[in-house]
This record gives structure tokens, sequence and C-alpha cells, in this order.
């Protein structure tokens, strides 16, 4: 199979059914080549995305991307009884998550049977009220809510509370949350629903800060200002999260965080002089690394050191 496989693949759009294929003139051997070729990528039985959309993906792109091939290859509509739900709304949402799996969550309102639904599908079956579902990428889902309190049912404490800051962020109503909670009390997952909810905060701004934050806090450490501004005199600079008075700043140094969003030099060369700028007016930075968050002692260690410093 040659690359010009690839061009008569059908234009103006990147994911089919296998029935499309077959449209387009490609048998099963031909599919079956394409797929060995890295061409085409099989998302799920009887469905396929072109390999170079695929590749260049981020990882979040990719569990949307599930959930579209889910819909695509179920020919799934808001009309067809079944709405996205849990993690797959959030995705949806664009929440942060971490550490979940790329199950596919769907709602309905009629008990599925055990063979209903394909392997990687999870059927979950409740009545939804009339404000519970929305429209998010052409796709029935939860609303943000009902997506949230799904999600905090089901997942661990440090996975609740980084989905409800994010959700925070977005405007989530944290009344009609506890509204929530109360009907819910003696549900299993709501301790965890609560507990997020108690000690969310909009401020932070990525899943790192926010294991950052419950860590120190699991720690016993002072509890940090977050999102503080200093004035320097390369301007006023933000930091991840400070000790205003002992003049620590924390930093967490997610890759993401920043090299999605400027090229590495550049990025690079200004959190020098911003680092720089604050040195000079005494202040000392932590930064942390995904790793340092399961180094649990030294990550305790190295922040009551520069807390104790005079």
């Amino acid at each position: 199979m040659t690359k010009t496989h690839l061009r008569e693949l059908p234009s103006g759009k990147d994911l089919w059914r296998t029935s499309e294929l077959n449209e387009a003139g490609f048998n099963a051997r031909a599919i079956a080549a394409l797929v060995r070729g890295g061409l085409l990528v099989r998302l799920r039985r009887g469905c396929y995305i072109r390999g170079s959309i695929w590749a260049a993906q981020k990882p979040w792109v990719r569990s949307r991307q599930l959930i579209a091939a889910h819909a695509h290859g179920t020919l799934t509509t808001s009309g067809g009884g079944l709405v996205y739900s849990h993690t797959s709304a959030a995705r949806l949402h664009r929440l942060f998550l971490w550490d979940v799996d790329d199950q596919v969550h769907v709602t309905q309102e009629k008990t599925p049977s055990p063979v209903s639904h394909a392997a990687g599908v999870v059927a979950h079956s409740t009545l939804l009220g009339v404000g519970d579902v929305i429209q998010a990428d052409g796709l029935a889902c939860t609303s943000l809510e009902r997506t949230v309190v799904d999600c905090c049912l089901m997942l661990n404490y440090r996975q609740s509370l980084i989905l409800m800051d994010h959700a925070l962020r977005y405007g989530v109503d944290a009344a009609k949350l506890w509204e929530k909670c109360q009907a819910l009390a003696g549900r299993n997952g709501v301790l965890a629903l609560r507990r997020a909810l108690d000690n969310a905060d909009a401020r932070s701004e990525s899943p790192g800060e926010t294991l950052c934050r419950e860590l120190l806090q699991r720690l016993r450490i002072q509890p940090p200002e977050l999102q503080v501004e200093v004035d320097t005199v390369e301007g006023r600079h933000r930091i991840d999260m400070a000790w205003r008075a002992k003049k620590v700043a924390l930093e967490f140094d997610g890759r993401t965080k920043y090299f999605d969003y400027a090229p590495v030099d550049e990025v690079i060369f200004r959190e020098r002089l911003r680092e720089k700028a604050l040195m000079e007016l005494g202040w000392t930075f932590l930064r942390i690394k995904w790793r340092d968050l399961f180094h649990e002692q030294e990550f305790k260690m190295r922040v009551l050191r520069a807390l104790s410093k005079p």
C-alpha cells in the first residue's frame, strides 16, 4: 500500500465508518493495509481516523476523538436516546481530568442489556431531568453541574478536586452542586463530592497546581496564597502560589502550561527574566515538577526548608 492511497481517501473528512470506506472503494484488505501502514488508525470497531490527524493530536484531544468515534460509528444523535455522561461529558465540556481512562460513558433511561454496547463503553441507567442535558460538540451530554456531580461520585478525592477546581473556573453553579449534595445523602461517593466542593479553588490553573495545593494541605503545611501578583523592575508578575511574608514562591512547571502557547526559547527567556527580577527582591523559588508530587517526604523537606529561612 503506497501513499497514493492516502490521496484517494475521501476528501473533506478525517473520520470514517467501515461502510463509508467501502463505498469509496476500499475493501477489508485495503483498509487493513492502510491501518498497518499508519495511514488509518482504528479507533473502535467499524470506525477509523486519518493517521496523520491522530498522530498530531494531544492526549486530551484523542480522548474526545474516541467519543466522536463512538457517536460516528454507532450513528448516535441527540434523538437516539443516549446521552454522554460522567468523564465523557467532562471531556466534552473541556474539564481537566487526571489519571482517568478513556472509557466512553453514556446514560440512558432504560437499563441496557449486557451486550447492547461494545467494549470500552460504560452504560448508566437513570432518568435525566429537563436541565440535565445540553449539546456539546454537536452531541447530547449532561450539563456542567450534572457532569461534575456524576464524576465526583465515581472518582477519588484528588481526581474530584482537580475537576472541581476547573469547573469553578468555568463558572459552575456551586449552589446547585450543594443542592445536589443534599439530595444525594448516603450515596456512595458523596463524601468525595462534598470534600472536593469544600476545598476547591477556582484560582488553580492546572491539575498540577491543584495537586500541589492538596499535598500541602495533607502534609499540614501552612497554606500559601494563590496567584500572587508582585511588582518588579520587569513589570508585574504573577506567582502560582506564594507565602508572601516569607517571600517564598512555589511554581508548578508542567511543560504544557507554557509550551503549548509560545515557542520554547521565548518562554524560557521570559521565565528567566521574571525569576531574576523577583530574586533581586529577595524571593526564593521552589519549582515543582510532576515527579516531585509523588516524592512526598522530599517535597515536604524542600518546602519547610524554604519557609524556615529568616
